[in-house]
């Protein structure tokens, strides 16, 4: 076998020139990994920890892995302060995937002949959920904003809830459009079968962006690969009292019941996907937990609205109230220059800025990992070709 030694001076002239090439990726996802992350993952690719395997290589039932398993479970526990009668579950199939994986799990927690779950609507990820949630039983869309082509989100006070849906269903940040609830709403209790009104949030792209307040929310999912690690990993976060519920075709790796009791080791876990996840929640904890990165993300949102709202170039046509602090969107006045500026972006280290294509224009993802200096990167950079476009 090769001696593993004669190969380090190589990889490191070959790290040193991947952190020079580095730019600054503004993906919707998979989005950008810490730079800190990246590195130790390349360190141990070949041998995790001394141990002469790498991580892809170790059985799922490792004590190696399974102390992995461990602490990315508690590391993502105590950032969200999440409490003890919530369970922390690790899955797969994208979020997507959970559009139907949670009707499957509670559309019939009240145990009635017709179920329901009472959806807002406030972009295109919410109409993917209601199409995927109508497969498995009725649907009560308890408010929209697609008048406003989803650019705000309906006054709570307007929102016409049902008292025997079995769950209301809320995308509080959507990718696509760059609408965010800032906070979850409190949307009371419901006497139906003498069980409170149960929220569900699909937090895929602003999880861990901002604390969550677990007293309005009893199940939150999402995606990895925004905020937590590359693709394949889907997290559940469900209050244990809700467990127990799942449909009779409901495949049993996707039973919530029968993942928590497995510590969702029921079925081979995306090993690899969970060890950056862990890696990232160590970051993470390194610059100051949720509430620091908060503050972060507050700074880097601010700059670019503020910089877009004074343009006669630019413009975010998202109600200012709701604007996501993750995804922003923006349009240039002249669309005529869009594919040169991608272009000129992209000359100038700053890739992955065109929208989604069910809207158009640009879109500056900003995820916790994009610090600051990019943001003002961008910003300078826009500000330079709008000054020599006019």
């Amino acid at each position: 076998m090769n001696d593993p030694q004669t190969h380090i001076s190589p990889l490191a002239g070959i790290m040193q020139r991947a952190l020079a090439e580095r730019v600054y990726n503004f993906s919707p996802g998979p989005a950008a990994l810490p730079a800190e992350v990246l590195q130790q993952a390349a360190e141990e690719m070949l041998s995790w920890q001394g141990k002469g395997v790498s991580v892809m290589e170790m059985s799922h039932r490792s004590k190696e892995f399974e102390s992995i398993h461990n602490a990315a479970l508690s590391d993502f526990r105590e950032l969200l302060n999440i409490p003890d009668n919530f369970r922390v579950l690790f899955l797969q199939g994208g979020a997507i995937g959970e559009n139907a994986i949670v009707p499957l799990n509670l559309i019939g927690r009240l145990g009635v002949a017709q179920p329901k779950v009472d959806l807002v609507m406030t972009g295109l990820w919410s109409v993917k959920t209601e199409q995927e949630a109508r497969r498995y039983g009725a649907t009560h869309i308890a408010a929209t904003s697609v008048d406003s082509n989803y650019r705000t989100i309906p006054d709570v006070a307007t929102w016409d809830l049902s008292d025997d849906a079995a769950y209301l269903h809320l995308c509080t940040n959507e990718t696509i459009g760059g609408v965010e609830f800032h906070e979850v709403p409190d949307v009371g209790q419901t006497d139906a079968g003498g069980k409170g009104r149960i929220v569900v949030a699909d937090a895929s792209s602003h999880i861990l962006s901002r604390p969550i307040d677990w007293s309005r929310v009893q199940v939150v999912y999402g995606g990895a690969q925004k905020n937590i690690g590359p693709a394949g990993v889907t997290f559940v976060i469900v209050r244990e009292d809700l467990l127990g519920f799942a449909h009779p075709h409901c495949p049993s790796a996707f039973d919530w019941r029968i993942v928590a009791d497995n510590n969702s080791m029921f079925n081979t876990p995306p090993t690899y996907a969970i060890y950056i996840a862990g890696l990232v929640f160590q970051w993470l904890k390194r610059q100051g937990g949720v509430a620091a990165i908060e503050q972060r993300n507050i700074a880097k949102a601010t700059a670019l609205y503020d910089f877009l709202d004074q343009s006669e170039f630019y413009r975010n046509d998202i109600d200012p109230a709701c604007r996501s602090r993750m995804n922003v969107p923006f349009i240039l006045r002249d669309e005529s220059r869009n594919e040169a500026f991608l272009t000129q972006a992209r000359a100038n280290g700053l890739v992955q800025l065109k929208g989604h294509k069910s809207v158009g224009g640009m879109r500056a993802s900003i995820y916790n990992a994009m610090p600051l200096e990019g943001v003002s990167a961008l910003i300078e950079f826009m500000r330079e070709f709008e000054r020599t476009s006019a």
